[in-house]
């Protein structure tokens, strides 16, 4: 088994238009850098040198990782990982 990262139709020309993509990791990091091996640029849209970017929204099992630990949230087979960017508006 693997971990499910769902992605948001804006980051899809990085994943040759996948909703959905597999990867493996111990962390939410070694997920990201696992992944970027694959559809490079992918961990730079989501990471930066503080940790991840602020207005990207990324949800383990549908909770929120930024209250479960950043990048060091523990990850495992099976899991869900769904990428949300941020929207705001008026």
């Amino acid at each position: 088994m693997a971990i499910e990262v769902r992605i948001p139709t804006i980051l899809r020309n990085l994943t040759d238009g996948a909703k959905s993509v597999e990867g493996k990791g111990a962390t939410l990091d070694e997920l990201f850098t696992d992944l970027d091996a694959r559809h490079a640029g992918l961990r730079d849209r989501l990471v930066d040198d503080k940790g991840l970017r602020r207005f990207v929204n990324v949800y383990l099992n549908d909770e929120d990782v930024r209250f479960l630990g950043g990048l060091e949230t523990q990850v495992a087979d099976g899991d869900s990982v769904t990428i949300l960017p941020a929207v705001a508006g008026g």
